[in-house]
């Protein structure tokens, strides 16, 4: 049997023209990309989000790495969005039976 499962993260994002690129930036997670466009930037900042957070993933530093950027729980059921957020997917699948713990 396989399980998928989707968790979404939204991130603040931030892009500037420089030259004749853009280069978008996630602040919380200190990761950069770029692209010929304000669009194409955030696409492949989101590409680069995503690598990051499998990269965590696969090390088993996923929650050290939150820990680290300052990040717990959220309590406050109201969204704060005063900045622009970026959605980054993060499809995962387990194979066979797993159970919680």
């Amino acid at each position: 049997m396989t399980n998928r499962i989707r968790i979404e993260l939204s991130v603040p994002a931030e892009v500037r023209q420089d030259g004749s690129h853009f280069v978008s930036f996630c602040p919380p997670f200190d990761v950069y990309s770029q692209g010929p466009g304000e669009e194409a930037a955030l696409a492949n900042l989101v590409e680069a989000l995503q690598l990051f957070i499998e990269s965590c993933f696969a090390r088993g530093t996923l929650e050290q790495v939150l820990k680290d950027c300052g990040f717990e729980p959220d309590t406050d059921p109201e969204p704060v969005e005063d900045r622009r957020m970026v959605r980054v997917p993060f499809p995962l699948v387990a194979h066979g039976e797993a159970h919680a713990h």
